[in-house]
């Protein structure tokens, strides 16, 4: 029986008391599972250990967090000091993004992911994208219970011909919405593969890149086995990482690193 591929999942970084703690929610761990991979938690890593880690990995999954990417990566002072950063995950993740790319490993990027996603690749921000004329408040209820906060908020028009409509059709979903950062200039070379009604880029690709990959603002891990949308979603990467396995591993080819 062949193994399941591996999915690696970058880490946040909290403080927990007086002690700093590598975190990852568990619902993207469930959700992981129900794509038919095992997931293989990776804390914070210099860039040379990058490649060394990326050799192992037959998907990546991006997670979104309570804190956003620094502005300084998008040419922008911080606006709002209250608001929480990780720094720390900034530091590998964005050069990360870009490897997994040219590599052709499937990446599945979710809220902070896909936002960091277009920061890796040259795009910016709307550091508060409630603040911005024309756009929604696309932040969740605060202070809600979590079934509130990640209930459904909007529908998404999913343009035709890309990815997003391959995997679940052109027909508009209705998706959550929790966060309060969204794209602004779209990274070159990127292809729109959804938007909120308000016009906002809710969903991404690049087609240009040998292997699968999209990128979602909302949430669809939240409660994924519930939801068909989501469960064709983590259906797809998780059938693109199997065959990413079939070709690199079972093979027996070793996948040189970019160095």
């Amino acid at each position: 029986m062949k193994r399941k591929p591996v999915v690696m999942v970058p880490a946040c970084n909290r403080m927990i008391g007086q002690h700093p703690f590598h975190i990852v929610g568990r619902k993207y761990i469930d959700a992981i599972r129900l794509a038919g991979c095992v997931p293989l938690v990776v804390p914070s890593i210099a860039d040379d250990e990058i490649d060394d880690m990326l050799a192992l990995a037959d998907g990546v999954l991006l997670t979104g967090s309570p804190s956003n990417v620094h502005p300084s990566r998008f040419g922008e002072p911080v606006r709002d000091t209250e608001l929480p950063l990780d720094v720390e995950r900034d530091n590998w993740t964005l050069p990360l993004i870009p490897r997994v790319l040219h590599r052709g490993v499937p990446l599945f990027a979710i809220c902070r992911g896909f936002q960091e996603t277009n920061v890796a690749l040259g795009g910016s921000l709307h550091q508060a994208v409630h603040e911005v004329e024309r756009h929604h408040d696309h932040r969740g209820a605060k202070d809600a219970p979590a079934e509130v906060t990640y209930g459904f908020a909007h529908t998404v028009e999913v343009m035709p011909g890309g990815v997003l409509e391959a995997i679940i059709s052109a027909a508009p979903i209705e998706v959550n919405s929790v966060h309060g950062q969204g794209v602004n200039r779209l990274a070159e070379g990127l292809r729109i593969e959804a938007r909120a009604p308000d016009g906002l880029i809710e969903s991404f690709s690049m087609p240009s890149a040998p292997g699968f990959n999209l990128c979602v603002q909302w949430h669809p891990e939240w409660q994924a086995a519930t939801n068909p949308v989501s469960v064709r979603l983590f259906k797809a990467f998780g059938a693109a990482c199997q065959a990413f396995r079939d070709r690199h591993r079972d093979a027996g080819q070793e996948r040189a690193p970019d160095r």
